[in-house]
């Protein structure tokens, strides 16, 4: 069982209230300790002997962090600005949860709340009520645009407040080439670049709420004045994958963003921030994941045999 799942399983069996699960930390990277970091290889080691320059993906912009050392792995494009379609729900969720609204507060999704920019659908019914928390859920595992266009709706002076709220935090972190449009990621006016976009998954490590919220693979959330429940699957198909090891994870796609893919995840046991933006073709972001994930597996096994024994002590 993956630790988000022992989680909610836990906070099920207690009966503690979904606000609960928001834990925060103080540090970005929590470093090894020092045995603990010489018995990886290192960060320079992968580059010098992976060849890097030989991995092809189909993705136009990409980025691997290595989040234990801060060090890039692998980059093509990274400070290029792009749409970032609804992976901008991140910054919506983030600004949510960091506002310490209540997430029990009861939301009735109303006619303000559709797409009209796209026409996308949604489940949630006009009239239905469903908790700010199962908002949220809907919002980041199943990207339902209408979900986060309620929550920016009723934060405190409504969606212009919102965007601004967004666009603040964003500048707070340094992700200077970043703009936020709107709380769902339908307006191409959300732009940001793979570089900037590690930053914010650093911030969002802080949140062990989100953890949740992205990484379950199936949920269901009850509509409060029905009582019935709507069945949802997470947007990102390697959360089905037993090959995946992912603490955090957002997909995306629009005609001018392209597909994207944003995903914390542990290859073998090195903690990394991967950022996939523009990736043209229904599966080529996984795709590429795969294609990253076999490339840092074989870039292990080529650091030669004496570096790896004079890194581990004794």
């Amino acid at each position: 069982m993956k630790p988000a799942r022992i989680l909610v399983a836990l906070a099920t069996v207690a009966g503690i209230a979904t606000t609960a699960l928001y834990v925060p930390s103080d540090a970005n990277v929590t470093p090894p300790a020092a045995d603990e970091a010489a018995s990886f290889i290192k960060a320079e080691e992968i580059i010098q002997y992976g060849q890097p320059n030989r991995l092809s993906l189909q993705s136009s912009v990409a980025i691997v962090m290595d989040d234990r050392e801060g060090v890039m792995l692998y980059g093509r494009n990274v400070d290029r600005p792009r749409p970032i379609a609804s992976l901008t729900k991140l910054m919506t969720a983030l600004v949510i949860i960091e506002s310490g609204l209540s997430l029990d507060e009861q939301i009735t999704i109303t006619r303000e709340d559709r797409d009209r920019l796209r026409g996308t659908r949604s489940r949630l019914g006009f009239n239905a009520v469903f908790t700010r928390y199962d908002l949220l859920r809907a919002a980041l595992g199943a990207s339902d645009n209408r979900a986060a266009a309620a929550l920016a709706r009723t934060y405190p002076g409504g969606q212009e407040a919102m965007v601004q709220a967004m666009n603040a935090k964003s500048q707070a972190l340094g992700m200077l080439q970043t703009r936020y449009a709107d709380a769902s990621g339908l307006d191409s006016g959300n732009i940001s670049t793979a570089r900037d976009l590690t930053r914010l998954v650093a911030e969002t490590r802080k949140h062990a709420l989100l953890h949740i919220l992205t990484t379950t693979a199936s949920f269901r959330i009850t509509d409060r004045a029905s009582g019935r429940e709507l069945g949802y699957h997470n947007t990102n198909r390697l959360l089905r994958k037993v090959t995946w090891d992912i603490a955090l994870s957002k997909t995306g796609y629009t005609a001018a963003a392209g597909n994207c893919l944003l995903m914390q995840t542990t290859i073998g046991e090195r903690p990394l921030t991967i950022v996939l933006l523009n990736s043209w073709g229904k599966y080529s972001r996984y795709g590429d994941a795969k294609r990253i994930q076999q490339w840092l597996q074989k870039a292990e096994r080529r650091v030669p045999p004496i570096i790896t024994a004079r890194a581990t002590p004794g």
